[in-house]
């Protein structure tokens, strides 16, 4: 399963440009698209999902024409947006039923199996029918990965599925999507770095619509081991005078003190010790630069 996409670029009436000029290729693996809120991830992912069209570009899924063939998308697509409606009365069983209906999956016996089974994969088995206005955050979003595979997709889409959950349905969520990103191909549209260096081969960063970097998480830390520099300072006055000289990657509090993170191939001095490099530091670095490049070209 290959998704290819080229040149997509998207203008909302209001004047934001959402995606410009955007290319990736995302193969058969779990994929994370990473950046912050307004980024242009989740209008990427309403139109590789058939909900909106783009100004100019294209998509491919394995010779399917996405914007022109919706119907074939639909067929092999799982989709979780961010947000998701569903019948709060209902069950999630009879929700899963109704819903594999809408699918096409006509013979009772073969949903009843694909629901059942579902059920069991999200560990929603023992509250089936309950109502879902009752579910906890983290079970709604496993009902929400359910919904998603019905009809055996190969393609699933899932923006910003941990936001909001506390630690523990986090992890289960996490696990159930490095589950069934075995078999299909996953994209995880997230501003949530961990989730991409827990689950993710493959990941792309993107900022005001424009991909900043595209690869495996493990060469991006690779290509800055060693260059990434901690200092713990105390005053604001000191933040100030090392924005000032140095090229800050984040800062953290830490004991209720500042720790200061900075990239520089050579040791900075002043008693800065070098530090692990992290995902999270690929990413504020590559924002920081895309944020420099921006004010220096309206400038």
């Amino acid at each position: 399963m290959a998704l290819t996409i080229t040149g997509l670029s998207k203008t909302y009436p209001n004047g934001v440009h959402a995606l410009k000029n955007l290319s990736l290729t995302i193969g058969n693996n779990m994929f994370g698209l990473l950046g912050p809120n307004g980024a242009g991830k989740s209008s990427l992912m309403r139109t590789i999902a058939t909900l909106q069209d783009p100004d100019s570009g294209s998509i491919m899924l394995d010779g399917i024409d996405v914007l022109k063939q919706k119907d074939e998308v639909r067929k092999v697509l799982g989709y979780l947006p961010q947000e998701f409606g569903v019948y709060p009365k209902m069950s999630a069983l009879d929700m899963l039923n109704h819903l594999a209906i809408l699918k096409g999956i006509t013979n009772s016996g073969e949903r009843k199996q694909m629901v059942e089974a579902l059920l069991q994969q999200t560990n929603l088995w023992d509250v089936r029918k309950k109502a879902l206005s009752t579910y906890s955050g983290g079970m709604k979003q496993r009902f929400g990965i359910a919904q998603a595979l019905l009809a055996s997709p190969k393609l699933i889409i899932v923006d910003e599925p941990t936001a909001g959950l506390d630690p523990a349905e986090r992890n289960r969520f996490l696990n159930l999507l490095s589950s069934i990103g075995r078999d299909v191909t996953v994209i995880l549209s997230t501003h949530i770095v961990e989730d991409v260096r827990e689950l993710c081969a493959r990941m792309a960063i993107i900022a005001s619509g424009e991909v900043l970097l595209e690869g495996a998480p493990d060469e991006a830390l690779a290509a800055l081991e060693g260059q990434i520099w901690s200092r713990i300072v105390d005053t604001d006055d000191e933040m100030r005078e090392l924005e000032a000289e140095l090229q800050v990657v984040s800062t953290h509090l830490v004991g209720g003190r500042h720790e200061v993170r900075v990239f520089a191939p050579y040791s900075p001095g002043g008693n800065f010790r070098s530090v692990p490099c992290g995902l999270e530091d690929v990413y504020f670095l590559e924002l920081s630069r895309h944020n420099a490049a921006r004010h220096s070209g309206k400038n």
